[in-house]
Parts: C-alpha cells; structure tokens; sequence
C-alpha cells in the first residue's frame, strides 16, 4: 500500500538519522575525580533516552542519560577517568545504547525501589502517614549505612532511640508551629504535629546512566489544613566505590505566609548505623569542610561534613555536600556524635548565634535546598571529600552538537 510504504520510509529515515552519533563536549571546571557526576542542560533537540559516550578512538567510555525535566532537557554522565584537571575539555561522540546496565527505579507496591547494577540501593517509602523517606540505604561495600530502628527492631547493637529518626528524611520541627520532625506513628496524637504527604510522583529517567525521582507532597496541619508544600528531585548515579545521591527540594508558600522556627530539630538528616557513632569510641569520626572534629562540628555552618565510622569491619563514610545555591549557604549542622546527621538552616539559636535564625517565606515565595549524599568507604582523606565538593560547588559545562 503506498501510505505504508511511506510511514516505513519515515521510520527507516527516523532510525538511520537517530543511529549517527552526537557530538559532546565536556568542559570541566573543578577537580574531578573518578565517579563524579557531571550534569547540565543541553539543547531541546536532543532525544530523551540512554547513550553512550565514546572516546576518539572508539573505545567505551561512559553512560550517559538525556532526560526533561520543568520544561528543560538535561544530560547527565558520570567521568571515569581517576583525575581529571580543572578547565580540561573533553570530546566524544554520543550514540544511543539500548540496553545499558543503570540505575533502575521500579514500583513496589506503595513504595519505589532504586536499584543500582541490579542490587538495591535505597527504597523510597511513601506509605508511613507522617512523612516520605528512604530506607535502607546501602553502600558500596553492601552494609546498611542508615540504622534500621524503627523500621526493623530486631537488629542487635543498635541504639532504639529517637523513633521519628527514620533513615533518610526531609522535615523541620517548627513550620508555622507545627512539629514536622517529631511526628511518627509511635507518638500519642499531638495537636503539635503535622505531617507531609505524597501528592504526586514521576519516574523521570531510568535504566540508564541516572535515575530521576519527582515528587511533590503537602505540608499539613493538625487539621488537615495545608500549610506549604514541595517539590522534590533526587538522582541516583551510576557508581562504584562511592554512591552519589542529589537532593534537592523547593518548598513552596502556596497557602500563605509560612515561617521555619528556629529550632535545632531539622531538617534534611540521616540516621547513620549504630557502630559509627562516635559515642561508641570504636572509631566513629565527624569532620567538616573548616577540619572541626565531633562535637566541635555540631552547629557549626560548613560547605560539608563527614561522619566515619565502622560498619561489619569496615570503615566507611557518609558526607553531605551543600550547594552553594542552597537556601543559606553554608549551612549550620545538627550533627550529633550518637548518629544523627542533619543540614539545618535555621536553629542558629539553640547553635549559640546571636540573632534568630527564623525565616518567613511570603506568600507565593519558595525557598530551595540542595544537597549531595556520598557513601564511601575509607575516612575522610581517602574519599577525598574536599575535591568532590569542588565539582559538585563547580559543575561542568556540557555541549551537544547535531547530528
């Protein structure tokens, strides 16, 4: 029929011009070492969809992923090479891969599963009434780095404190004078607390060289009342060694004015394994970006701190990076020498500054927070914590060129 013979022209011509490589160009701008994430936005012409990156020569490079997100087209890779010189330009041709080995994100039941080379890396839960967040989270060298109290009480030699300390979380204990941190199912009903909840999600990108998480959710009163709400995009890398996860949120003053307490119980925080607390005194280490050790760290503002420790016989690490486009760059530290680990904004009070660290979004205004999550192992100098601070503060340009 000559309307077929057309449509599969088309597709064939389709196909062939899909099939010639792009070119790409990488620019870096910090020290980048191996398994670091390069992310930019790029030209709206590009496919969405897994590529490879070849080197000159025609040897395998990288993974690589283009997806859209809020109207923009973004491509994120990870550099392999084990140093890479600030201001070096790198070119590569960038042809579609079909089935790459990646960062998987998958339903289970209520909750999303993020796996990384086929093995879990962390599961997203949106099914506890008070608040979303992630658990287990697995490291490199396969151990839970999180505690698993309270979602797991039979785990011997871990600390049964704290219940609302649920792994990996978002949250703050003062917005407009609702408790956000506190609330857990195991407390008695408190007309002091409120909850967050799921209101919509998008798997934006996986398979590939990335995985995309979208979520959005509401702050609610008491009441049932709206108090703000959020939009969150968490990105999982394709990695060895070390893990890297982006968090960033915006939370948004859609239902009025809304004013974050100043109160050291916030905001975006980890629970770490029982063995690396530093109370334990088997080896467990907090150090930030200034060289502040432990106690001295806590309430302190930094670019990023460290928290070191052993996990079934072996030292590994938890870093958080904050953005330097974050909400009150650097931000002070509820970094505690029992295991929990938070970026908090706004408890300058109770961190001994002298004036209050309130803060009143107008109505229709947003604030926006971004952090990066290592799991390494080694201590603090052998992940070289500092340089993966610099790529991250310091991304990379990236350019793709037409077929």
């Amino acid at each position: 029929h000559p309307i077929a013979r057309v449509l599969l022209v088309l597709l064939v011509a389709s196909a062939t011009a899909d099939a010639k490589p792009w070119k790409v160009t990488i620019r870096v701008s910090g020290e980048h070492r191996e398994r670091t994430p390069v992310v930019a936005e790029i030209k709206d012409n590009v496919p969405s969809g897994n590529y490879e990156l070849i080197e000159e020569g025609g040897a395998k490079a990288l993974f690589a992923t283009v997806y859209r997100l809020g109207g923009k087209t973004y491509l994120a890779t990870v550099l392999s090479a084990s140093r890479q010189p600030a201001w070096q330009t790198y070119s590569l041709e960038m042809q579609r891969e079909t089935a790459p080995p990646g960062v998987v994100i998958r339903p289970d039941g209520k909750n999303l599963e993020v796996l990384l080379g086929g093995k879990i890396l962390t599961v997203y839960r949106a099914d506890l009434p008070e608040k979303p967040y992630f658990y287990p989270l697995i490291g490199p060298s396969g151990d839970f780095y999180t505690r698993a109290f309270p979602m797991e009480r039979d785990v011997a030699g871990e600390d049964r404190d704290h219940n609302h300390q649920r792994s990996f979380w978002f949250t703050h204990g003062s917005v407009n004078g609702f408790d956000f941190w506190a609330s857990d199912p195991l407390n008695k009903p408190n007309a002091a607390f409120g909850s967050i909840k799921e209101t919509g999600r998008e798997v934006v990108a996986s398979g590939g060289g990335v995985g995309v998480l979208r979520t959005t959710d509401d702050w609610l009163g008491h009441d049932g009342k709206k108090v703000c709400e959020d939009e969150r995009v968490v990105k999982f890398y394709l990695t060895s060694g070390v893990f890297v996860i982006d968090f960033d949120i915006t939370l948004k003053a859609t239902a009025g004015p809304v004013t974050f307490g100043d109160t050291k119980e916030g905001t975006f925080g980890l629970r770490l394994a029982s063995s690396m607390d530093v109370n334990k005194k088997t080896g467990g280490k907090i150090t930030n970006a200034e060289g502040l050790t432990d106690d001295a760290a806590w309430g302190k503002a930094s670019p990023w701190v460290d928290y070191v420790g052993p996990v079934n016989g072996l030292t590994v690490g938890v870093a958080i990076l904050n953005h330097p486009e974050s909400f009150r760059y650097p931000t002070t530290w509820h970094v505690r020498t029992y295991g929990l680990f938070a970026a908090n904004p706004f408890g300058w009070h109770d961190f001994g500054l002298q004036k209050s660290g309130e803060h009143v979004v107008p109505a229709g205004g947003s604030i926006h927070f971004g952090y990066r999550v290592l799991l390494h192992e080694g201590d603090t100098p052998s992940a070289h914590i500092a340089d993966a601070f610099k790529a991250y503060a310091q991304p990379s340009s990236v350019e793709v060129n037409g077929q």
